[in-house]
Formats: C-alpha cells, structure tokens, sequence
C-alpha cells in the first residue's frame, strides 16, 4: 500500500487499515517559525512559492513529510489536527501525506510504508507504542526524524523521538478531577472509547486521582458506533441512578452522552475532554459544563513545522522536555471568545 497526498484535507486516508502548561515555549516556537517565514535568510512572504511547486511560504526545497496517526473514523478532532498539519505545510513548501489507523499494529504498517517511501520525515501519534515502536525504530535506524504528537509523552524519547507536542494527559484527567470535586460529584463514569489507548487510560487514572473521595468507573465504549455508544451509556445510567458526573474523552461522545441523558431523564452533568464545533452550543446551553482543550491544531501545526525547522536548520524544540499544548479549560466564561474558531475548525 503506497502513500498518496490526501485531495480532501478533512479527512483521513486509509483509515480502514487506521495543569502544566508551557505558553512562554509555544509562543517562542510560534514567533520562530513566522520569523523564519518572512525573513531575508529564511524565506519568501507567504505566497509569493518556493522551490518544487511554488505552494509553500518559503523558498526551502520541497519535501514529502508524512503523518501517521491513530485516527477513528468520525472522530472530528483529527480534522482539527490535520488543518494546523497542512497550514504548516502549505507554510513551509512540504507535500504532506497522511494515513491513520485506529489498530496499533495497521498503524505500524503505515509507518513502516513511510520509512519505505523515503519521506524526509515523519510525525506521529504513540497510542499504542509497543504496536509502532518496531517501525519508529525503522525509521530512526533509516536516518528519518521522527517527531511524536498527541499521544506517547512517557514513550517518546525512549523510542527515539526528537520531539514531542501534546499535553500530559494524566495532568489533564487530574485538572479535570479536582475541578470535578470542586462541583461536588461523587459519582464518575469516565467514558474510554478506544480500548488500549495509553493517552485516554491516562486520562481516566488522573480523573481519579484528582477526584479524591469520590468514585470513578471506567466504561469502555466503540467510538466508532456512537448509537452504541449511547445505549451503553443509557443503559449504565439506568443501571446506577447515583451516577452524577460523566466525562467523556472527546466531542462526539459528549454530545452523544447528552442524548443518553435525554433519554433517561438523568440528572448527571457532562464535561468532557476536546472540542469541535458542534461543541460550542452544548457549553453555551449547558448540556455540557467544560471542555478541556489540548489545541489540537497547534499539535498539528508544530508537530509539522517543527520537521521543517529540524530538516533545515537542525533546530530541535523543547530541549529534551515535551511541549505542553495544554490543557485548559473551555467553559461558558470563555466560550464565545473561541466560538467563531470552533465553528472555522481550528479550535
């Protein structure tokens, strides 16, 4: 199976064979990279080409870079994703080719087709690191920098990973379980819809840790089959009437959680990790209380721009620390400064 540049940038490509926060550190690499962007030494005003195909920013050589990540289909936080991706594509003259997989080891198929294609680089997500580590290892052996977004912060540098872009999800799930007991809850489900993803376990382990004395039961669902989604949660509901709080670990699920509630005339609250679009009515109505927003667009972005720094200037960001892209809390007191982005699909 070869890689091929994806027309349709909202979607994925082969996705059947699928707290602590460092803003002085990301506005230092965001000022970087747009000072790179229109300086004397280090490239032409946007859209003015580069060289091999004139779509970029700069006037670097062009280069195929590739991401590979642990996509669900349906799943709309990796359109958030894969925009900041091609923005920094389009930015710096690089033919960017994506593919996902939600199974570990179809991942590391597709990595091992990117080593195999010779990309100048690769960006990829560590959900499952002991399904991809064999083809990071490949790549890293083929002399390819590689370079770990969203999921893998405790497995990255051991797998030889020159950086790292996301939040520390164990961090994020505690933020989110001290504000929980501030709202009084006792009783938690936290909803993992991918079955195995070290990123979501970790979340739900913090959500504990930060609740303290109450209780939190994870409730493992099928992102993908959200009608099942919904009955199963449903049906935990009716099941245990003492539920108060759900957390979800992603948009659709959280607006699928807000129909079970419907559904069964619970009085439990919603927050939820991640936001899209759809999102930004539920926190302003109500039926859902917080987002937690990790930036996946900057995830994206960096994970993408930070290639092309390395490619070209060997500049390696964070200093052997990971770049923190959150988290932060999306509520009804900061909502509409970030609406009008929701709705545009980068926040």
């Amino acid at each position: 199976m070869k890689f091929r540049s994806d027309p349709q940038p909202g979607r994925a490509v082969e996705s059947r064979g699928r707290g602590r926060r460092i803003p002085v550190v990301v506005g230092a690499v965001l000022a970087a990279t747009a000072l790179a962007a229109c300086s004397s030494t280090g490239g032409k005003p946007a859209g003015t080409g580069g060289e091999g195909g004139g779509a970029g920013g700069v006037n670097t050589p062009r280069v195929t870079i590739a991401m590979v990540t642990h996509e669900a289909p349906g799943d709309t936080f990796w359109d958030l994703i894969r925009k900041g991706a091609q923005a920094a594509a389009d930015k710096d003259n690089i033919e960017l080719k994506y593919s996902a997989n939600k199974e570990g080891p179809e991942q590391g198929n597709l990595l091992q087709n990117a080593v195999d294609s010779k990309v100048a680089g690769i960006a990829t997500t560590l959900a499952q690191p002991d399904a991809v580590k064999p083809a990071v290892a490949a790549a890293v052996s083929a002399g390819i920098p590689v370079v770990a977004f969203n999921s893998g912060i405790d497995q990255w540098k051991g797998m030889g990973a020159l950086e790292y872009f996301g939040q520390d999800e164990k961090l994020a799930g505690e933020t989110a379980g001290k504000r929980l007991a501030t709202e009084g809850a006792k009783k938690v489900i936290c909803v993992i819809q991918e079955q195995g993803s070290v990123a979501l376990e970790a979340r739900c382990a913090g959500v504990k840790a930060g609740l303290g004395t109450g209780t939190v039961e994870n409730l493992n669902v099928t992102g993908t089959d959200l009608p099942s989604v919904e009955s199963t949660i449903g049906a935990k509901l009716q099941q245990d009437p003492s539920i108060d709080y759900i957390v979800t670990l992603g948009a659709p699920i959280a607006l699928t959680a807000v129909k079970a509630l419907g559904n069964t005339g619970s009085k439990a609250k919603v927050g939820t990790f991640d936001t899209n679009a759809a999102l930004v009515a539920a926190v302003k109505d109500g039926s859902v209380q917080w987002a937690i927003d990790q930036q996946p667009y900057l995830q994206g972005y960096l994970a993408v721009d930070s290639l092309w720094l390395y490619l070209n200037n060997k500049n390696v960001i964070g200093g052997g620390q990971a770049t923190l892209t959150g988290p932060s809390f999306i509520d009804k007191s900061n909502i509409d400064s970030v609406a009008a982005l929701a709705e545009a699909g980068t926040r």
